[in-house]
C-alpha cells in the first residue's frame, strides 16, 4: 500500500491503513510491538504528529493499546467472548 501525498484522505489514515494491513497479515504479530512513532516519521517521512494521529487511529479502532514509556503493541484478538 502507498502513501498518496496529494489523495484526498489524510495522511494519518493512509498510514492507519498501511498498519492495519500489516496486522492483518501477520507482519505485526499480537503482543508485540508496532515501530516507534519516531521510526512511523522516518518510515513514511511524515511529522510525528501526524505518526501519532495514525497510531492514535490504530487504538481507538482496538488493534493496538499504547503503554507509556512502553511503545504499542498489537492486541491479540479473542476468540471467543469473555464473561
Amino acid at each position: 500500500m502507498k502513501i498518496d501525498l496529494d489523495g484526498p484522505e489524510p495522511l494519518y489514515e493512509q498510514i492507519a491503513a498501511v498498519l492495519a494491513a500489516r496486522i492483518a497479515d501477520g507482519t505485526y504479530e499480537p503482543r508485540r510491538r508496532i515501530p516507534s512513532e519516531a521510526a512511523l516519521c522516518e518510515e513514511f517521512k511524515v511529522s510525528r504528529p501526524t505518526a501519532r494521529a495514525a497510531v492514535k487511529v490504530l487504538n481507538d479502532r482496538g488493534l493496538t493499546a499504547t503503554v507509556h514509556g512502553k511503545g504499542t503493541f498489537v492486541v491479540e484478538k479473542s476468540t471467543k467472548k469473555e464473561k
